[in-house]
């Protein structure tokens, strides 16, 4: 079931925001973010949503989905996700990316503009363009990889 994120949510959202974020291959957040420091970075609905992925009152994954830019960039949407690295390979994150798909059509997006995957992350960017996602641009040796050093990150776009 996917749903949005309520304030009790974070107790089990912080682990999977923290394991991912530590991981040091998806996400350039900074590292060693206590859960209040976090939570703004990931529960901040002022300008979108947040939901999770949940069987029942676990959580699975969350994501996040707004306007990519303010003023006239809020016409192109973003959005973020984290799945529970125990719960990886159910097809969670597709379903939260789905979800996302649709609300991003009904708020009246005219694309989803996805500014920094990483380009190692394989399984993200299969997902992205098994949905259409394309890769408009790589910076080279934008993101800090904690294992294999300096890689790219994909902008990604698919049009609404």
């Amino acid at each position: 079931m996917i749903r949005d994120a309520v304030d009790d949510d974070w107790t089990q959202i912080y682990p999977i925001f923290a394991a991912v974020v530590e991981a040091g291959e998806t996400y350039a957040f900074p590292e060693g973010l206590s859960a209040d420091e976090a939570r703004p970075w990931w529960m901040d609905q002022s300008s979108g949503r947040t939901v999770v992925a949940a069987e029942g009152d676990l959580v699975l994954g969350s994501a996040k989905m707004g306007p990519n830019r303010p003023g006239r960039g809020a016409h192109i949407g973003t959005a973020s996700f984290m799945i529970d690295v125990r719960q990886r390979g159910r097809g969670i994150g597709r379903a939260l990316a789905v979800h996302m798909i649709e609300w991003s059509r009904q708020q009246g997006f005219a694309g989803i503009q996805f500014n920094a995957v990483v380009e190692t992350n394989l399984a993200a960017v299969a997902l992205w363009t098994s949905l259409g996602f394309a890769i408009v641009g790589t910076v080279p040796g934008a993101f800090d990889h904690a294992s294999q050093g300096r890689v790219g990150l994909h902008v990604m776009y698919l049009e609404l």
